[in-house]
Parts: structure tokens; C-alpha cells; sequence
């Protein structure tokens, strides 16, 4: 059965989303236990909930499509290099903002196709807002029961200094000198994948990642900030690509709005 064309499958996903989201919610409001996983990274209920909704959804809506969870079993690379096209998601991608409790965490879905994310919904429950887009249909967002919006990439301008997101906690001393050269600029901090979609909507400006991240964390929020006009790219400004090795951890990323500014005057 084909899978049928990009921008008819994001009602079903960001419905899927929002069950996922309401999930999630229902454990945010409680005291819940807190794990730790293998990497000591911290799992909790809400977690495991959304994977749950997520992956029963999408076997439903494409039976055919391989699916991969950052909560779901460990496919060797042998069986995963044949896919052709997959889900690939992060049922709570910000568990740590989760814990915290200040709102800034996720449900991301992407689908990934030939090594590249075509489409993608980030769902930020706390927050009541969703962001989705994907090859040839756009970027949206859509804030509670308000109308969606269309959202691009801003241009840079000469008499404006970037914004740049900065990590809370994982700066280094690469990430200080990039910002030392390029000099007269803002920083802003937000958690999870919101920082994709900040760069998206013209929020922000560039987002420099010189830490360890999945490709379940960045997949959706490239597929969206790329329909916005913008693009994520390894250090050296080649394409971040998806399932090209047997790890999934990402290299070191750049998340750019204005393509055309010329950040690798900056970057080293």
C-alpha cells in the first residue's frame, strides 16, 4: 500500500500528537516517578505513555512504514539500512524540562525518506502550541484554538544584531568563540526541539549544537525549519543526514535561518 502524499498525513499526526500530548500532561500534573536509562538520561511515565500512542497510531495510519522511538527496542543498522522510508520519534524529547516543570518540552513525529526528513510535527503540550510542515507544503503553526499561521525564516539585516540560541547547559568554549567572532548579537535560551522551531518562525536566527544529540531530537524540527526556508547542516555546512550509520547519535549541527547571510564567515 503507498504511503499517501506528504501533506494529507499531517491531520492524522498532529491529532496523534495532541492524544500524545494529553498523555503527557495527564503525568506533568502529578508526582510521578522519575527513572534513569542506560546513559543515566531520566525516563518517566509520560514518556512510555506517548510512545505507546504514538507507535499504535502510526501502525495503523501506515502499516507498510517502519517505525523507530527513542523508546522503542534497538534495530540493528543491518535490518534498518534497507528502509527506504520510516517514522522516526521522540515520544517526550525534553524529559530533563519536563521534570522542571517549565513547559518547554515535546512530541516530535518525523518521516524520514532517502537519509532526509520530508515532514515533520512538533507538539508542545504545556504550551498548547504545534508547529508542522514538510517538503512542498510549507511551515505552520497553530497556538491553542487561534487560526494557523504560515511561518518563514527571517532575513538578516545589517542594522539588526542575530539572535542566537544558546544551551543552558551545554555551552563550549567553541560555541563562546563563534559568538566572540561574530560579535554584536543577542542569545536566547528555550528547551527541547522549540529551538527549531524558534529559528523557523523568525523568532531566532541560528542555533550552533556542539554537544551530543539522537536523531530522533532534531529529525521533525528539520523537516519543519527546511519547509520554513531554513536549513540544518553538519559543522562543515554539508546536510545533517538520518540512518546513514550504526549509531544514531548526531555529529555536531548548525541550525540557520537566513541561508544567505554567510555564517561560515563565523564558524570554525
Amino acid at each position: 500500500m503507498a504511503l499517501p502524499p506528504e501533506d494529507t498525513l499531517l491531520p492524522e499526526l498532529l491529532s496523534l500528537c495532541t492524544q500524545a500530548g494529553e498523555a503527557i500532561m495527564a503525568v506533568y500534573r502529578t508526582e510521578f516517578d522519575i527513572e534513569r536509562k542506560g546513559d543515566e538520561s531520566p525516563l518517566t511515565e509520560a514518556d512510555l505513555a506517548a510512545h505507546r500512542i504514538i507507535m499504535e497510531g502510526l501502525k495503523s495510519l501506515s502499516p507498510e512504514l517502519p517505525r523507530l522511538s527513542e523508546e522503542g527496542s534497538r534495530i540493528p543498522f543491518a535490518q534498518r539500512s534497507q528502509w527506504e522510508s520510516y517514522w522516526l520519534i521522540d515520544p517526550l524529547d525534553g524529559t530533563r524540562e519536563f521534570i522542571k516543570k517549565n513547559g518547554e518540552f515535546t512530541v516530535n513525529i518525523a518521516l524520514i525518506r532517502n537519509h532526509a526528513p520530508v515532514l515533520g510535527v512538533i507538539h508542545a503540550p504545556a504550551l498548547q502550541m504545534s508547529y508542522y510542515g514538510g517538503a512542498g507544503t510549507g511551515a505552520f503553526k497553530r497556538v491553542g484554538d487561534a487560526p494557523t499561521q504560515s511561518i518563514g525564516v527571517r532575513p538578516l539585516k545589517a542594522d539588526r544584531p542575530p539572535r542566537i540560541l544558546v544551551s543552558r547547559s551545554h555551552r563550549t568554549e567553541r560555541q563562546d568563540a563563534f559568538l566572540e567572532r561574530l560579535g554584536d548579537h543577542v542569545t536566547m535560551s528555550i528547551g527541547s526541539s522549540l529551538k527549531f522551531c524558534l529559528v523557523a518562525e523568525g523568532e531566532a536566527d541560528f542555533y550552533p549544537r556542539l554537544g551530543p544529540t539522537s536523531e530522533w531530537d532534531t529529525a521533525a524540527g528539520q523537516a519543519i525549519l527546511e519547509a520554513a526556508g531554513g536549513q540544518v547542516t553538519k559543522t562543515d555546512f554539508s546536510p545533517l543526514r538520518y540512518n546513514t550509520k550504526e549509531s544514531l547519535l548526531n555529529p555536531d549541527f548548525l541550525v540557520i535561518g537566513d541561508q544567505v547571510f554567510g555564517w561560515d564567515k563565523y564558524f570554525e
